[in-house]
C-alpha cells in the first residue's frame, strides 16, 4: 500500500508542472510587428530570434521597441474534431487477491464534439495475473471550456487475454496451466484537464471493474474455472493531443 501511495504521489507531481504555461520571448518592433520565438542573441546594435518553425530573423536596436516574456495566448478548447490520447496508471485497492494494483496503459482514438463532448474507442495492456488487452467505448463531458475544466467519464467493453499460459511449476506434479480468458470492463469516474496550446494533460479518478477468468485441471483431472472481479480504484494520467 506505501508503494501505491508513493506512486499517486508522483503521478501528481508529474501532472502539476506539465499542465503550466511555457513562456515565449516575444521581439515588439516599432513598425507595430510582434516576433515569437526564442531569443538567442541580444546586445546593444542587434537582437536575433528563432521562431518555432526553426527560422532565425536579425534586428537593428533601432528597429525593436521592446522586449518581453509572454506566456503563449490561449486560443480556446478544441471545438471539433479527431484527436489521440495516451494514458497510464494503476488499479489501487485492498481486496482478496493476489495482485494489489494492476498496471494499465490504453491508447484512445476520439472525436470531439461541441468542445464539451468526447467520444472515443480505445485499448492498450492490462495486467490481472496476465496481460490482457481491453477494448472500451468512451465518453467524456467536460463542465467548461476554460484551461482547467473538470470532466466526468464513463467507459465500458470488454477484456481479452494476450498474455501466455501459466506454465507447470516443475516442482508440483500436480499442478496444471491456466488457461486465462477475459470478460466485461467498466469505468466510472472525474478528473481535471488542463489545455495548453495545442495538447491538453489530464488527471482521473474512477471506480473501476473488470473480470476475469482461468480454466485449471486440479490433481483429480477434473477441469475447473476460477472467476475474479476487480472492483479497485483506478487512477490515470494521461496526455490528449
Amino acid at each position: 500500500m506505501k508503494k501505491n501511495l508513493i506512486i499517486l504521489i508522483l503521478l501528481t507531481i508529474i501532472a502539476l508542472p506539465l499542465s503550466a504555461q511555457k513562456t515565449k520571448d516575444a521581439l515588439y518592433l516599432k513598425n507595430g510587428s510582434v516576433i515569437y520565438g526564442k531569443l538567442i542573441e541580444i546586445s546593444d546594435n542587434k537582437y536575433r530570434i528563432q521562431t518555432s518553425d526553426g527560422s532565425i530573423f536579425n534586428f537593428s536596436s533601432e528597429e525593436v521597441d521592446k522586449f518581453v516574456k509572454e506566456s503563449p495566448q490561449y486560443n480556446g478548447r478544441k471545438t471539433s474534431g479527431a484527436g489521440l490520447a495516451f494514458e497510464a496508471g494503476l488499479l489501487i485497492g485492498s481486496q482478496n487477491t493476489q495482485f494489489e494494483a494492476p498496471f494499465s496503459f490504453n491508447i484512445i482514438g476520439n472525436y470531439t464534439a461541441g468542445t464539451n463532448n468526447i467520444f472515443g474507442l480505445g485499448s492498450g495492456v492490462e495486467y490481472f495475473g496476465s496481460a490482457f488487452t481491453p477494448v472500451f467505448f468512451e465518453y467524456k463531458r467536460l463542465f467548461n471550456d476554460k484551461k482547467t475544466a473538470p470532466f466526468a467519464f464513463i467507459r465500458g467493453g470488454g477484456l481479452f487475454h494476450t498474455g501466455g499460459d501459466e506454465e507447470e511449476d516443475p516442482n508440483n506434479n500436480y499442478y496444471n496451466p491456466r488457461d486465462y480468458e477475459g470478460g466485461a470492463s467498466l469505468a466510472i469516474g472525474t478528473g481535471i484537464s488542463w489545455a495548453k496550446e495545442d495538447i491538453e494533460t489530464y488527471l482521473s479518478f474512477a471506480f473501476r471493474h473488470a473480470q476475469t477468468s482461468y480454466k485449471q485441471k486440479e490433481y483429480n483431472n477434473i477441469l475447473y474455472t476460477y472467476k475474479s472481479n476487480f472492483n479497485r480504484l483506478e487512477v490515470k494520467f494521461g496526455f490528449k493531443f
